[in-house]
């Protein structure tokens, strides 16, 4: 019997684990990196092993670290979570060498499935050879891991070397494995995927289907159980391939069977042989815990010779700390505050005050509707999602309330294109016109008595905020009767809540202030100074870094003095296991390059000047 776990992960995943650990009684051991000693599956751990040595974004992927903590501190067995070592054969037997409970399936069936170039010979399939013009679009995929790492689209033939070379230096830096491989690229297929679970006693069972397609950077958005709109037959033969690519390599324990259908037909895609990050909504429709299935397949229980019955529908959305409008980059920061209303699962690893950092995925939290039918499911999350606190970096959490709301989907006819459609309409910007004097009035309240008060009717206070990227400058003015400002009447103003009423509407602002951070209900303010400084303004044609990490690579003879034209990749940056195109801003000759392959940059560090030709 198992008395006690070690996640070899961290994040979301861990605390979940520790979740259903806790439910059962069994002692919980999280290991972490530097950069994780005060993360949140750090805290909640029974026990917690300080990882030492590798650099943060390498920590979780040192097996014999991970092995040598699960030792020392006593834990009996060892769960992977997933992604890092996940699919790693040779971790799982080294937890199995070292007298371990390995909570996942045999060495044999990680070892057949976790190479996708293996999975599809088993499946009677096989990847391209050389490529040629006729074989396009083609899809550069990693060999090993997922969660869309290490994956590139290709659509014109010379852009393949430089796709191969990047998709290699992403799954080795993801997965520690930087072998990739070729296939045909299906477009505007829907992902489709079945939920496998099987005992050591011959039991598999086929957990219905999921659909995946909402997805960016080959990374899944939202997902939902069952995939809306599949025909008996085609259900009951994903179900049919499942079960038999599980029992194809003797499986055992939690895995998912990944397809991409066109139409009435499936093309097998992978095996994934470790938990699925959307494994919620299989439970919410299943009444079941995955987590404590893996458990008691390990110990050597038998499943039950059917699953259990679904019912319902059941949808999940993840929230990044991300701008979706600016090709998906990763944001870092303070989180705030972080609050989802009752009646949705949250599974996070991050609270109030926690640090957003540049190592890892930036995946906040995923949440998870369940009600009766797939509208009433929609709607729930989108509900959530809208009156969810979120104080700090910026989130796709707009995105995902667009997204869950638009037509294409609530009808159920998306498809894997569905960002490359309709990304710029679900971006484009809403600002709130009172959020900013909200603010201003909010943080004018306590002035009023004291010194706020003018003679002179006319004459106007003023406060300047930016709001994506737009400055914005409000007037108010200080009078006997209280604040005033043009257009509204302010029936309320203090630190907390402003209360503006606007052609006989009234309508509720809450503040929250972080230095010069603001929060007004939705939307996220910078305050700016009175007085700009005129020395802050960068030249025309600066190349700044968007986003925190690495330069991890320059373009090919790219150097001083060359001819660039807009939109050309001149570098590339990693954050957060991924790689980010840095591309120029206009067409001219680069003045200078600043940057230099393994050099840490933060948001703003100057990169290159392109002058204008």
């Amino acid at each position: 019997m198992i008395t006690s776990v070690l996640v070899a992960n961290r994040g979301e995943i861990a605390c979940r684990i520790f979740r259903t650990c806790r439910e059962w009684g069994i002692r919980t051991v999280a290991v972490y990196s530097d950069a994780d000693d005060n993360a949140l599956h750090t805290r909640v751990a029974d026990t917690a092993v300080r990882l030492p040595g590798a650099a943060p974004s390498d920590t979780y992927l040192d097996g014999g670290l991970i092995v040598k903590a699960a030792v020392a501190c006593g834990a009996d067995a060892v769960h992977p979570g997933y992604g890092f070592l996940s699919e790693n054969a040779d971790f799982a037997r080294a937890v199995l060498d070292a007298g371990l409970v390995w909570i996942g399936p045999p060495p044999e069936a990680i070892e057949a499935m976790a190479s996708k170039t293996r999975a599809k010979q088993l499946m009677g399939l096989a990847p391209l050879g050389e490529v040629t013009e006729s074989d396009l679009p083609v899809l550069v995929k990693a060999a090993a891991g997922g969660g869309g790492r290490g994956m590139r689209i290709v659509r014109r033939l010379e852009e393949l070397d430089s796709a191969l070379q990047s998709a290699r230096a992403e799954a080795a830096s993801a997965f520690g494995d930087g072998e990739v491989f070729v296939e045909p690229y299906i477009e505007n297929g829907r992902h489709v995927e079945v939920q496998i679970l099987a005992d050591t006693h011959g039991t598999v069972w086929a957990l219905g289907t999921r659909d995946c397609s909402l997805q960016r950077r080959h990374q899944k958005v939202i997902e939902e159980s069952p995939a809306p709109g599949l025909t008996e037959r085609l259900t009951n033969e994903l179900h049919a391939l499942a079960v038999r690519a599980s029992r194809a390599v003797d499986y055992a324990g939690a895995g998912t069977v990944e397809f991409l259908v066109a139409g009435d037909k499936a093309h097998f895609l992978e095996m994934n042989t470790r938990l699925q990050v959307e494994h919620p909504v299989t439970e919410a429709v299943f009444g079941i815990d995955l987590v404590a299935e893996q458990i008691r397949v390990a110990e050597g229980h038998a499943l039950a010779a059917d699953p259990p019955h679904a019912c319902g529908h059941a949808v999940e959305a993840r929230l990044y700390a991300e701008d979706p409008a600016h090709d998906w980059a990763p944001q870092t920061g303070t989180l705030h505050r972080f609050a989802v209303p009752e009646g949705v699962r949250l599974d996070t690893g991050f609270t109030d005050g926690d640090e957003i950092g540049v190592h890892y995925d930036p995946m906040l939290a995923k949440l998870v509707a369940h009600a009766p039918t797939r509208a009433a499911a929609i709607r729930k999350l989108a509900g959530a999602l809208e009156r969810t606190t979120l104080h700090g970096p910026l989130t796709n959490r707009d995105l995902l309330v667009r997204s869950l709301r638009h037509e294409e989907f609530t009808s159920a006819r998306m498809d894997t294109g569905f960002y490359d459609r309709h990304l710029t309409d679900l971006t484009r910007p809403t600002p709130d016109p009172y959020a900013p004097l909200a603010a201003a009035l909010s943080d004018a309240h306590g002035r009023s008595r004291f010194g706020g008060w003018r003679n002179v009717p006319s004459q106007s206070q003023t406060k300047r905020y930016a709001r994506a990227g737009e400055e914005i400058e409000v007037r108010y003015r200080h009078t006997r009767a209280g604040l005033e400002a043009d257009g509204v009447r302010v029936v309320r103003a203090d630190a907390a809540l402003v209360v503006l009423e606007v052609d006989g509407v009234r309508r509720n602002f809450e503040v929250a202030r972080y230095g010069d951070e603001i929060h007004v209900n939705a939307t996220r303010l910078t305050a700016l100074p009175r007085f700009p400084d005129p020395t802050a303004q960068l030249a025309p044609g600066s190349l700044v870094a968007p986003i925190p990490g690495t330069v991890v690579r320059i373009a090919e003879g790219l150097a001083v003095g060359a001819a660039v034209q807009a939109g050309q990749p001149l570098l590339w940056l990693e954050a957060m296991k991924m790689q980010h195109k840095i591309s120029a801003p206009l067409t001219g000759t680069l003045s200078a390059l600043h940057a230099v392959p393994g050099q840490q940059v933060t948001v703003g560090s100057l990169l290159a000047v392109v002058q204008l030709a």
